[in-house]
């Protein structure tokens, strides 16, 4: 996490993503960070103007990956704190 503060753009959400994804396992309440960093690190890294649409094709890649038995907690837990999660899992 330290890596990515000297960052910026989409290589400092992409540095956060990892960092959430290696750190933060142990914490259920943080289990939806490096998914929201991932989706941060897409839009900034697009093209002006496509910014909204590059985090909804990741939003919705990385909703392809979640195994059936998890799909709809997960759905619910994304609804549920997309708040803190700077509304990324919006439509």
């Amino acid at each position: 996490m330290g890596a990515a503060r000297p960052l910026h753009g989409a290589a400092r959400f992409a540095a956060y993503a990892a960092g959430q994804a290696a750190c933060v396992a142990h914490v259920p309440e943080h289990d939806l960070g490096a998914a929201a960093y991932a989706i941060k690190a897409v839009r900034a890294a697009a093209p002006r103007g496509a910014e909204q649409a590059a985090g909804l094709a990741e939003r919705d890649w990385q909703r392809r990956q979640i195994p059936g038995t998890l799909r709809e907690l997960v759905l619910e837990d994304q609804a549920r704190r997309n708040d803190i999660c700077w509304f990324v899992f919006n439509d």
